[in-house]
């Protein structure tokens, strides 16, 4: 990149550009063989500072990205507006902006990754995976049962989880491959009804479509992983895998190779143990059938 020209990106969201834009700086500061704490003193901040905008954990000024820069002998024209202009894009609100009052900026984060991942691959012992979810299904498990009791808020959580599956439907959505314990299609979340309901989404996004779910039978449940997991690929080569953990009081993270390895692994042997795509689907129907 000898004019210091950005890096053309898919259309992504502000998340995922920050993200590229961040690797972007960092790649350029290290060719100009300038130190984090001196790039920092630049633009009136800290090592630290430019340390959490190279991750992309911070949103981006045009004038301290303008200033890096010149540090970083840019002086392109055309390349600098393209790099502004990133900068513009990625600090534009997501349309998960709406419901920022609902969600821990831990979260917030997580939206912005999932829309931008080519690939998800995730696993669940509990529920259903979010993104598969049906309606009245969220809606039972974010009423914890009592639909009935639901207040605005709760109403307006899970509206954002259906606004989140529309990634699914959207030109180059992403391939979804979910693996799911089975203890999940016996666990009877917002009663026969709603489980039945679940269960015809199941096998109608499975059919056609960019999902694929299977099933860890119940003889070699917990063998290959003893907790959910997500971990998110994407096209852009700035961006890393990434590894999400949710627990109660927040969520972590992991992107680190030896991290990405352990998962990675984990998510392999999870396919190898589970009954194979068209098997699950043979296993969704008899469970319906004896509902």
């Amino acid at each position: 990149m000898a004019t210091g020209e950005p890096t053309p990106e898919r259309e992504s969201g502000p998340t995922a550009l920050r993200i590229v834009l961040g690797a972007q700086l960092r790649r350029l500061r290290e060719a100009a063989e300038i130190s984090r704490a001196d790039a920092g003193y630049a633009i009136r901040g800290s090592e630290s500072k430019i340390s959490r905008m190279e991750l992309g954990r911070v949103g981006l000024k045009e004038r301290d990205v303008s200033d890096l820069l010149t540090m970083y002998a840019v002086n392109d024209e055309a390349a600098r507006a393209k790099f502004l202009e990133m900068v513009r894009r990625s600090n534009s609100p997501g349309w998960w902006h709406r419901y920022t009052d609902l969600m821990p900026d831990w979260f917030q984060d997580y939206v912005g990754l999932e829309e931008a991942a080519s690939r998800i691959l995730t696993y669940e012992t509990q529920y259903v995976p979010g993104l598969l979810q049906t309606e009245e299904y969220a809606m039972a498990i974010a009423s914890h049962g009592r639909p009935e009791l639901a207040t605005p808020a709760i109403k307006r959580r899970v509206t954002l989880r259906m606004q989140r599956q529309k990634i699914l439907s959207r030109p180059g959505a992403p391939r979804v491959w979910a693996v799911i314990d089975e203890s999940v299609l016996h666990r009877p979340i917002g009663g026969r009804r709603v489980l039945l309901a679940q269960i015809d989404h199941l096998l109608s996004v499975t059919k056609d479509g960019p999902v694929t779910l299977q099933i860890v039978p119940f003889a070699l449940s917990g063998y290959a992983a003893e907790v959910p997991f997500t971990m998110l690929r994407f096209g852009e080569p700035d961006l890393p895998d990434i590894v999400y953990l949710e627990h109660l009081a927040g969520a972590l993270y992991l992107d680190k190779l030896e991290e990405l390895e352990i998962y990675s692994r984990a998510f392999d042997r999870l396919t190898v143990d589970a009954e194979t795509p068209d098997r699950s689907r043979q296993l969704l129907g008899k469970i319906r059938a004896a509902l």
